[in-house]
This record gives structure tokens, sequence and C-alpha cells, in this order.
């Protein structure tokens, strides 16, 4: 890797940056589509299953290289860039890898497979001085910076609570039953089990269910969770939570019918100086919050009633809903003004509502951007640990059943020796440079 980053190019502000994509399925073509219209090319493309690197190149026009394994797309000195957008289980290795041989890297959520991977990214940035963009792009949503404005001026008063949900019905069978056999033409399996235990190949593990299973992923908390936590941080201004406590289960989809192993109910309960953040992952109802208003679009919303995905700031003037694609305030009543007749009902402050996009393309054209020189990335690595570390600690608290006490600064528990060990996994012998090298202790 030492030659490639001593040979690495940098992008003018008016060069065409030159990227490679790691991980060439639907969201790593997606937000590949988005830097080819910032004005990137894409001049390479890895997955181990080439089927997907192959169709990737396809949609490039065909002047994109095929790989295998991504270490051969590394290899090259005249990529700029690479977009990881791998299962989470190779977040970090490709990332700290992409660092060490001179590329910058936007690299998709959730940031690292556990915390101490994270960090591993973290210090790879600040070492080889690389960009490291998160791509939690709610911090490229104008509506959401506008939420943080009218929290900082005060506008909905003092804000004590904050709910965030996802929710899904997934009954009665889940993502179904296992599906065992031999791995598809195209892919190498073992690589994709990586630093992850070497199992016998079910197609459940694989594409689009992945994160049903605690190898490969951390399940909804790791994945919309982590945007939302992301979220919270910016507009509330702050960093990380002091405690954590969870509880849950699997009530409805066991196993036999749902091959997964992620809880179908979840809530964690967060404390932070000054207010409590309560999460709430529910897989087996869609209804989420609800209370919808005629005329708004919500994400994902399936029905005429439901709100599966959001966030919920409760101020003391009024109350805060939002999402990937908009928001509403909603006022507090007013105490009646002396010798007040008749029902109209008084407000503490004005309602209002915006409606917006999802802000992948923004995102994305800003991390081509950054890598030109012409402005900052909208997140750096560091934000990125923060945020997902919340969702980490979520999983951290359910497996345990503790309640946590978490010192942000050391990145470990207060005294909670049966906690720390879930910080990190002892990868599959081979494989440690997969977690970062410096990922695990």
């Amino acid at each position: 890797m030492a030659a490639a980053a001593a040979a690495v190019r940098v992008a003018g502000a008016n060069e065409r940056v030159r990227v490679g994509v790691i991980g060439c399925g639907g969201r790593g073509r997606y937000v590949a589509r988005w830097m080819r219209e910032a004005g990137a090319e894409i001049v390479a493309a890895a997955d181990v299953y080439l089927p997907n690197a192959e169709r990737l190149r396809e949609e490039s026009g065909g002047q994109c290289a095929a790989y295998q394994d991504f270490r051969r797309l590394l290899e090259r000195s005249d990529i700029d860039a690479v977009l990881v957008a791998t299962p989470d289980h190779w977040h970090a290795g490709a990332a700290v890898s992409a660092c060490a041989a001179g590329k910058h890297v936007y690299l998709e959520k959730p940031f690292a497979w556990s915390i101490r991977e994270g960090r591993a990214v973290v210090e790879a940035a600040r070492r080889w001085k690389r960009i490291v963009q998160p791509g939690t792009q709610h911090r490229s949503a104008e509506h959401l910076r506008q939420c943080a404005a009218l929290l900082r001026e005060g506008v909905l008063g003092k804000v004590h609570f904050v709910r965030v949900w996802n929710c899904v019905n997934m009954t009665p069978n889940g993502i179904g039953p296992s599906e065992p056999g031999e791995p598809p033409p195209g892919l190498d399996w073992d690589m994709y089990c990586g630093p992850a235990p070497l199992v016998p190949f079910d197609r459940k593990r694989f594409l689009g269910t992945y994160r049903w299973f605690w190898d490969y992923s951390g399940g909804f908390i790791t994945d919309f969770g982590t945007h939302r936590f992301d979220t919270v941080h910016q507009l509330m201004g702050v960093e990380a939570p002091v405690t954590v406590s969870a509880c849950g289960g699997r009530f409805v989809l066991r196993h036999g019918n749902d091959a997964g192993e992620m809880p179908d109910v979840l809530t964690v309960t967060y404390e932070y100086p000054g207010f409590v953040l309560q999460y709430e992952c529910l897989l087996v109802n869609g209804l989420g919050l609800g209370l919808r208003t005629p005329g708004m679009r919500y994400y994902n919303a399936r029905g005429p009633f439901d709100r599966p995905h959001g966030m919920a700031f409760y101020g003391t003037e009024g109350t805060l809903l939002a999402d990937r694609i908009g928001f509403e305030i909603l006022p507090e009543l007013a105490a009646p003004a002396p010798g007040a007749e008749g029902p109209a009902p008084r407000f503490r402050m004005e309602g209002s509502r915006l409606e917006a996009r999802d802000a992948t393309r923004e995102h994305a054209r800003a991390f081509i951007e950054a890598v030109r020189g012409l402005r900052p990335p909208p997140v750096d690595a560091e934000t990125g640990q923060r945020s997902t570390t919340v969702a980490h600690l979520g999983n951290i608290s359910f497996r345990t059943g503790l309640k946590l006490r978490w010192d942000a600064r050391r990145e470990d528990f207060d005294n909670q020796p049966e906690a720390s060990r879930w910080l990190a996994r002892r990868p599959r012998k081979g494989w440690e440079w997969a977690t970062g090298r410096a990922a695990w202790r």
C-alpha cells in the first residue's frame, strides 16, 4: 500500500475526480450514480460477488474495470477516492486499506461493525490525512439544518425528551427461512465472510438480508438508527450519552419461519446531559408514531396512517417532528387568557411544516467537491464514529442485559468488563487486517 500512497494523485478544483467503488450492490450503484452526476468518473468497481461489479461497469459506460478483490483496485495510482458500500463487517477493512493507499473515502453507514473498528478508521484518516466522509446524508439536508437552527434559537423552548423510531411490519415470516446451498457463480464466499466466522453459505446471509445477522451487521438500529442518532447529535449539540439501557426480544419472528437473529422489538433509553433519548425499533407493526398531517409525505410510509421512521423533539413551547423528507412543528397550547370566551384554542407559538427530499444526491456531490478542495466535507470521520457508537451501545446493552455507563473519552465502559468485551471481536485467523488491524485488543 505504501507505494500506492506515495504515487497518489491530487485532484484539482477543475479536474475530474476518479473514483473506485468497493461494494457494488444497490446502495453502491445508487451513490455512484450521484457521484457521476457531480462530475466524478467511475473507473473501477470491486465486489466479492463479481456480477455486481460487472453490473456497475455496464452502468458506467463500460469503461470501468471490474475486480473481485478490492485490494487490486487500491493498487491503482490513478484513483483519487473510493466509495465503500460493502456489508457492515467490511467497512473498517476497506476504509483503512483505502486510506493507507492514499485514497479519500466515502464510507456508507454504519461507520463500522464495532466501536473499535470505527476508531481504527478515524485513526487511519488522521494518519494518512485522508478525507473520510460518512454516508450520513442527513448532514447535507437543508431542512435538518433549519431544524438545528430552530432548536439552537430556542424556538421550541426547553427540550428534555427526544424520541427516535424505526418501524415496519415483517410478520408473519420476517426474511423467511434459511436457504442453504452452494454459493452462486462469481461469489468468493470466503472473502465475503472475511473477519466474521466462516459458515456454510446461506442465501439469507447474503444480498438484501445480511443485516439480520450479528456476524455482519447490527440490525435496524445500526442501519436506520445511525442516521437519526447523527441528526439528534446535530440538532441537540451533543456527542455521546452517559448511560444506556435496552430491552426487547424476538417475540414473533422466530427461527424456522425467520432465519434472522435480530430482535423484533427493541427499545433503548439513552441519558444525555440535560435530556433523555428514547429509541424504538418495532418489526411487527408499521404504524410508528402515526399522527400524520393531510397532504404531507413521510419517509417510507406504506399506507394512509403510518409514520414509520422519524424523530420527535418535545419542547416546552412545541414539538418538532422530522424525518428524511420533511419536518413539522406542532405548537403547545397556551393557558386561556383572562376573560377569554369561546372554544378557539390559543397556542404558545406558530406551527409550520416543510417538505424536502432525501439528500444523498447533495451528500455525494459534497464529497466530490471536498476531494477537489472546493469545501470541507459536511461531516467527518470522528462525527461518524460518535453517531454509530450510539447504535452499538444500544446493541451491547440489549445483548448483555446491563444498564451501561459510558465514558466517551476512553470509548469504554466504567468498570463493566462484561460489556467491554463487546467493543470488538477477535477476527477470523488470517483476516485480522480486515478489521483495521488495531481494531481489537
